[in-house]
């Protein structure tokens, strides 16, 4: 196939030079972590965000080997617009004493019409004979005679090189030369595989200079994170001569996963300086990992680099204090360029410049006022010393925060939406076994007293029920909120069950989420502080004036 032709299967892909791939295999190599099973729509969807970010390829999966690849490659070619990225197949040469011709895998691979194809060839030579059961010249015949047959048929060709790392450590030679075979039969990259994902930096980088030395063939890295040491060794190799690397989105992968897809390509665009995505697409990075996080339903890592939530957080006062000179002074790049942002953390360890940079996160001003950010530092060192966490609870802490806001305002109790009378959670065991779980709510809102009750599939979510039943007719934006995840927290105590609860809420309203945090003696009546702080805040956001 022409070079013209392979761009009519993938669009224009000119992007970026093809000097450099960035060559992605969630599709395929993320979908063997425990925990995820993609359907032929999730590989869709995921397949058209690594293409919105700019990848250059995306490995799909292996066609013939099951129904559901075989689909993903049909509906692929027909649904996705290849405007960035190659689409690309994977599969094994040839299998031992057959043709490649007659061999219906890799006639499986011509019939996906993919115009690049992935095969994993075995390099070590335990593994030639324990696995494949053939002799070290057949092995290199399987793979000379496949990627020729795949290069007649016009396809573009990597090789894969399974246990690259380990073979050439036991058989440098024969690994060696699984390489140059690959390179000499056509393949355009050969990929040293760290299949067991063992190596570090060194090893990897000393290993990928030599053998680029002796074959004069293009290379590739291919790194599990068995170590820990996947990204840093997928950079070795860049440092060793490597242009073509093989990530995974979030890291996904078989045992403790692969190289992290947007470690490094921001490592590769930010630290090295080189323009492997087209521009402006560094920015979707981290809206792009946590959608695909949605589609393999896994909660996105917190702590993740770059594009973790926790990435840019700060909590120590020392570290807000110079943060609030020059945010660069504790922070490696700014977040905006990943789509990240900075965010301050509060807790007992906050100082002054912590909260005057939360306000000012919040929109709120409060430089200028050292008595009044000494009340807030103080109130919220108080209450996480009772078991509160506003860490995750910004809503709540804004909340505390527009308090103290408005008594130093006007030397008044804040105005509210509603005054609690009494509330009560009643769970009934029933002979049966079942359980019923009902709630009543006894409140004030503007100027009108409500009694409303409701039931449950639990005392908690009766509580909440009976809650939006007695307000919902006062204030109809509560419509649009709901609550989308509750966590229950027990707190150290003095007599086992007597222990501290703490509840998180997130609600929701369809654009946005927000938490807040409640404290008590008991689960539900932390669940209670937890939710009207929950429903406040939603009717602030609303633009509803507390008339209460």
């Amino acid at each position: 196939m022409t070079e013209t032709a392979d761009a009519q299967h993938s669009g224009d892909a000119s992007h970026v030079s093809d000097a450099f791939h960035v060559f992605d295999t969630t599709l395929r190599d993320g979908a063997q972590r425990e925990g995820i099973n993609l359907s032929v729509t999730d590989k869709l969807t995921i397949a058209r965000h690594l293409e919105d970010f700019g990848v250059g390829f995306i490995e799909g999966g292996w066609p013939g080997a099951n129904p559901r690849d075989t689909e993903f490659f049909r509906r692929a070619r027909e649904e996705i617009d290849f405007r960035h990225a190659r689409l690309v197949a994977f599969g094994a040469t040839r299998r031992a004493g057959i043709a490649a011709a007659e061999d219906p895998q890799v006639q499986a691979l011509l019939e996906s019409q993919a115009p690049v194809v992935t095969l994993v060839a075995k390099s070590h030579d335990r593994h030639v004979e324990l696995a494949l059961r053939t002799t070290l010249e057949e092995n290199l015949a399987m793979v000379r005679d496949t990627v020729e047959h795949l290069r007649a048929a016009g396809r573009r060709v990597f090789v894969d090189c399974e246990h690259f790392f380990d073979g050439y450590l036991a058989n440098p030679e024969y690994a060696t030369w699984v390489v140059r075979t690959a390179h000499e039969a056509g393949a355009d990259v050969v990929v040293l595989c760290d299949t067991n994902g063992g190596m570090l930096p060194a090893q990897v980088q000393a290993v990928v200079r030599t053998v680029r030395t002796d074959t004069g063939a293009r290379l590739g890295i291919h790194a599990q994170d068995d170590t820990g040491c996947a990204v840093a060794n997928t950079l070795a190799a860049v440092d060793a001569g490597a242009t073509h690397v093989q990530c995974t989105a979030n890291g996904y992968g078989e045992r403790v996963g692969n190289a992290n897809l947007f470690s490094v390509v921001a490592a590769l665009q930010l630290k090295y300086g080189m323009a492997v995505l087209p521009e402006g697409r560094l920015r979707e990075m981290t809206r792009v990992s946590h959608a695909i996080a949605e589609v393999v339903n896994l909660t996105p890592d917190t702590h993740q680099p770059y594009v973790g939530v926790s990435a840019f957080a700060h909590k120590a006062g020392l570290h807000a204090s110079a943060i609030k000179v020059d945010p660069d002074l504790y922070q490696h790049i700014d977040p905006e360029l990943v789509g990240n942002r900075l965010r301050m953390l509060v807790s007992d360890m906050a100082g002054r410049a912590s909260i005057e940079l939360k306000g000012k996160e919040l929109g709120i001003d409060l430089s200028g006022d050292r008595e009044l950010v000494g009340r807030i530092v103080a109130r919220v060192k108080e209450r996480e010393l009772r078991g509160y966490s506003y860490e995750a609870a910004d809503a709540s802490f804004e909340l505390l925060l527009r308090q103290e806001l408005l008594r130093e305002e006007t030397e008044e109790q804040p105005r509210s939406f509603f005054t609690t009378e009494s509330w009560r959670a009643i769970v009934e065991n029933r002979p049966d076994g079942s359980h019923a779980n009902e709630a009543t709510v006894k409140l004030w809102a503007k100027g009108e007293r409500t009694v409303s009750t409701a039931e449950g599939n639990g005392p908690v979510n009766a509580l909440d029920r009976a809650l939006r039943l007695a307000l919902e007719r006062i204030y109809p934006e509560l419509a649009q909120m709901e609550l989308v995840d509750y966590k229950v927290r027990i707190l150290a105590g003095t007599h086992g069950t007597e222990s501290t609860t703490r509840v998180l809420v997130t609600t929701g309203d369809g654009r946005e989420e927000w938490s807040t945090v409640g404290v008590a003696d008991n689960v539900i009546a932390a669940s209670w502080h937890a939710l009207v702080d929950a429903y406040t805040y939603g009717l602030l956001r609303a633009g509803v004036e507390p008339l209460g």
